[in-house]
């Protein structure tokens, strides 16, 4: 078993990951051992928000080369989250 906190690691801002949060859809880079329901409990309890469905992939490993030396970035699973039509996530601060 696996702390919630350590289940999220950042959320993933991208073109695509700004279009879905009108759709009221954040997208995470999480652990890849967690599973959707470890993700639901984990961003329910961090945003305190209320979690309708999760879509995961597992992204692709990805080589690094540097110099002669070859090496490979960490492998994340991404996870859609949607939740309920109320509920949001402040994910840019407003200064």
């Amino acid at each position: 078993m696996h702390a919630l906190i350590d289940l999220v690691k950042y959320p993933l801002i991208t073109d695509k990951a700004t279009r879905l949060l009108e759709l009221n859809q954040y997208t995470f880079l999480t652990s890849r051992v967690a599973t959707k329901t470890d993700i639901k409990n984990a961003i329910e309890f961090l945003f305190n928000v209320k979690v309708i469905s999760i879509n995961t992939c597992l992204l692709p490993l990805k080589r690094k080369r540097l110099g002669k030396f070859v090496g490979s970035k960490p492998r994340y699973k991404k996870a859609v989250v949607t939740l309920e039509k109320n509920n949001t996530i402040n994910l840019f601060s407003e200064n």
